[in-house]
């Protein structure tokens, strides 16, 4: 077997034979796409160290903050995008087989501490650890621990109806905008109802809920670069820091200077 220890492509980690492996990668802030379009046979836990980053399918899009992650099944067509700064990540490959509790779909997870330590000792150990040694019970509990983690709000589906993805291309370009159902339907040319009933069908949620996570995502984004919360609320169309505050804690269960600070420790 090739020598991987100091291999630094996703491509040589999809052959170590070991159900669990890692990669430390570094990427600078330009160009937005860090990572073009692939798939691997393997799955893949993509872990934000420093700056944040999105991941995008057919399907969506799922926004990645700094000590959160987002999962890949194995197979899935994906490529990443650097959100205004340098990222660092930390992704774990992991054998479709390797427990029957992981999860099926794109999503991202909360980090518990346990996990967050975890993560760390994983990366001090070798690529071919011993399975039965204490090296591979610790993958092992990494396996556990994504099972368990809890799914977070961050994703964006979209449609594949041309009408849809007009409006929805029109809202993503500038989430901030008003206007109601009746201004959003006549983007698309076709009927309040129909537009209701439609965008439901293809995404799983309302068009209100799912400009709210487009709202949210924005958010966290320009948060993580320093802007105050005051400027984020009234650009992205809150009446007022507090209502915008009140939307962040309700979803994601803290205030955004609790959920970006630094009381969670650090993968670095």
């Amino acid at each position: 077997m090739q020598d991987l220890s100091r291999s630094d492509t996703f491509h040589a980690y999809q052959v170590v034979p070991r159900p669990v492996s890692m990669i430390i990668v570094e990427h600078a802030p330009e160009p937005s796409l860090i990572v073009p379009s692939h798939s691997h046979p393997k799955a893949q836990l993509a872990v934000a160290v420093k700056g944040i980053f999105s991941l995008h399918t057919a399907e969506g899009a799922w926004l990645v903050p700094p000590n959160r992650a987002v999962w890949v099944p194995g197979g899935v067509v994906h490529e990443m995008h650097a959100r205004g700064q340098a990222v660092s990540n930390r992704s774990l490959y992991i054998q479709p087989d390797a427990s029957p509790g992981l999860p099926t779909d794109c999503r991202v997870i909360e980090l518990s501490p346990l996990m967050r330590q975890l993560i760390l000792e994983a990366t001090q150990i070798p690529l071919l650890y011993d399975e039965n040694g204490r090296d591979g019970r610790v993958m092992r509990l990494i396996l556990d621990e994504i099972c368990a983690a809890p799914k977070m709000p961050l994703h964006i589906p979209m449609p594949r109806d041309p009408r849809l993805l007009k409006i929805c291309r029109a809202l993503l370009a500038d989430p901030g905008q008003g206007g109601d159902l009746d201004d959003w339907a006549r983007i698309g040319a076709l009927g309040r109802r129909t537009l209701t009933r439609l965008f439901r069908q293809e995404t799983g949620i309302t068009l209100t809920l799912w400009l709210q996570q487009v709202r949210l995502m924005e958010a966290l984004t320009r948060l993580s670069l320093g802007q105050p919360v005051t400027t984020v609320a009234l650009d992205l169309g809150y009446d007022s820091p507090s209502a915008f505050t009140a939307m962040f804690r309700r979803v994601m269960g803290k205030t955004p200077r609790h959920y970006l600070g630094r009381q969670d420790a650090a993968l670095d």
